[in-house]
């Protein structure tokens, strides 16, 4: 890759991208004039031969059409006084033409500038113009180089009795062609001219547009972001100024679902036909705005940051984190177990001492009674749970959510109808809806007048039908589809992980099984969410 540069160096030919440019330019432009004045002179000199021998002809045939000419050749011979000698000697003058030569049917000449050669035969063949033909030609002669026209010499009766030769100097056919010239090379000096300015302005443009760099530069910067973009683990997408795609790498393929098609598939399409409507292609297309912006596409939770460029496309970044939302939503139910352990700690305590203080008075039968009574409380929830919900992961799940929900005051109980077995095709995807919406449901029932979440989850065929009910202020109307919405809360965000994705996620997670999730009111006030998710059991 480095042999053209060093060709380039050694020929002492410049190295800048600008330079080497604009000598092309000027190379190319130089070539045309060149060319184009060539092709121009070439037609130019046989237009003038043409000109010239059509002009020897002409005075060839206006000083046959003389029929004195004809008379005096019948009349006497080759002689340099006689008729035909001053006839054609007056005609050469008054045309301006080299030589006007008048012979006779043996090819002899009557007439001749140099007085010497009358009577001599002609030193070109004259047989075609003394067959009845004219002759147009460019031809050595006696006096040299000329353009000839030739015509028959007629009688008064119509009878060849010779030929008339008319010949134009060559010399002044080559002056005008000289002449032309310069006019023509001052036309070609404009035109190059005005092609270097042009090339010099637009290689200026150029030396902006590159950044003045060298090819092999230029060549090197292109290679290495080809290597980085397809390298880095952060998605990257550029768009033009119509929101067109330009480029998107491995990792934003990947994280906006279009790992499926080749990059060069989607480039040059419009990104909102490319991702569809929605937050995304919104966040995207800088139609909302803002840093470390979230958005939800498909199952993955996404960060997008968006820079405008130069020339008004922007190019946008992308980060996953979805496995960090994760980890924040684990870290808040451990925090939510953490809280309930040690308000249960604080409560072991008190039935400890409880229990020690009826032992210490001798009410053996009390006591008895009483830890009964708390270990059944436990034992009784957890059975419930597990009688109506048979999967393991779904049952752990509202077994401690039930706990934490307890410490805040807040009962936790399923609806009567409550029977799922335990046949689920994606166990994981419904903890997360089923937590989610719990975990929502618990934060507003807490601090009503009569807190309560109810969770009913049955089976319809295989289709599996969740309700999350709560005692809370409810969901107006008007906002039962924003509450959707990637971003949108009523709760401040904590310092690990930002607000406003969890409702989002549940929606998306039905949707991405066919299903669906919907906000409403509950029949004794509150909110309850209803999932439907066909296909859910095997």
């Amino acid at each position: 890759m480095r042999f053209p540069l060093m060709s380039a160096r050694r020929l002492g030919l410049p190295r800048r991208a600008v330079s080497q440019i604009l000598l092309t330019q000027l190379a190319i432009a130089g070539g045309v004039v060149l060319l184009a004045t060539g092709l121009f002179l070439a037609p130019l000199s046989a237009q003038l031969d043409d000109q010239a021998m059509r002009r020897a002809l002409a005075i060839a045939q206006s000083a046959a059409a003389d029929p004195s000419l004809a008379a005096g050749l019948l009349a006497a011979g080759p002689t340099a006084d006689g008729p035909v000698q001053s006839s054609a000697e007056r005609i050469r003058r008054a045309t301006g033409a080299e030589y006007v030569v008048v012979l006779d049917l043996g090819g002899i000449r009557r007439s001749h500038p140099s007085a010497d050669r009358i009577g001599l035969p002609v030193s070109t063949d004259p047989r075609h113009a003394l067959a009845g033909r004219e002759v147009m030609e460019i031809d050595e002669g006696t006096l040299g180089r000329t353009a000839r026209g030739k015509v028959p010499l007629l009688a008064a009766d119509g009878e060849i009795v010779g030929a008339v030769s008319v010949g134009i100097a060559y010399d002044s056919v080559r002056d005008r062609l000289l002449g032309a010239i310069p006019g023509l090379l001052a036309y070609a000096g404009g035109a190059l001219a005005a092609g270097a300015l042009v090339a010099y302005l637009l290689s200026r443009r150029i030396q902006r547009q590159t950044r003045d760099l060298a090819f092999s530069d230029i060549a090197g910067l292109l290679a290495e972001r080809e290597a980085m973009l397809h390298s880095i683990r952060e998605g990257v997408i550029a768009l033009d100024r119509a929101g067109r795609v330009r480029l998107v790498n491995d990792e934003a393929a990947r994280l906006l679902g279009l790992a499926p098609q080749s990059p060069d598939a989607v480039t040059g399409r419009p990104l909102d036909e490319v991702l569809g409507e929605g937050r995304t292609a919104d966040v995207l297309c800088g139609r909302v705005t803002g840093r470390d912006l979230l958005t939800v596409q498909g199952p993955r939770v996404l960060v997008a940051n968006r820079m405008p460029t130069e020339d008004g496309g922007a190019v946008a970044t992308l980060r996953d984190r979805t496995e960090l939302e994760r980890l924040g939503r684990e870290l808040d139910s451990t925090r939510g177990l953490i809280d309930a352990l040690r308000a249960q700690d604080h409560e072991h305590a008190n039935r400890l001492h409880t229990l020690l203080g009826l032992l210490e008075l001798g009410l053996h039968e009390e006591a008895v009674e009483y830890v009964t009574e708390v270990a059944g409380v436990h034992r009784t929830t957890a059975e419930q749970v597990t009688e109506k919900v048979h999967d393991p992961l779904l049952a752990a799940l509202l077994v401690g959510k039930a706990t934490v929900a307890a410490e805040r005051g807040v009962p936790l109980r399923l609806a009567g109808s409550t029977l799922l077995p335990d046949r689920l095709v994606d166990p994981g995807g419904l903890v997360t809806i089923v937590g989610n919406l719990v975990d929502n449901a618990v934060d507003a029932a807490a601090g009503s007048p009569a807190p309560l979440v109810e969770v009913e989850l049955r089976a319809e065929g295989r289709t599996a039908v969740l309700r999350v009910r709560d005692s809370g202020a409810g969901v107006p109307a008007a906002r039962r589809e924003e509450i959707f919405t990637e971003g949108w809360s009523t709760k401040q965000p904590e310092a690990h992980r930002e607000r406003g994705l969890g409702l989002a996620l549940v929606r998306r997670l039905a949707e991405r099984q066919g299903g669906s999730a919907r906000a409403g009111a509950a029949a004794d006030g509150g909110a309850e969410f209803s999932v439907e998710l066909p296909e859910a059991l095997r």
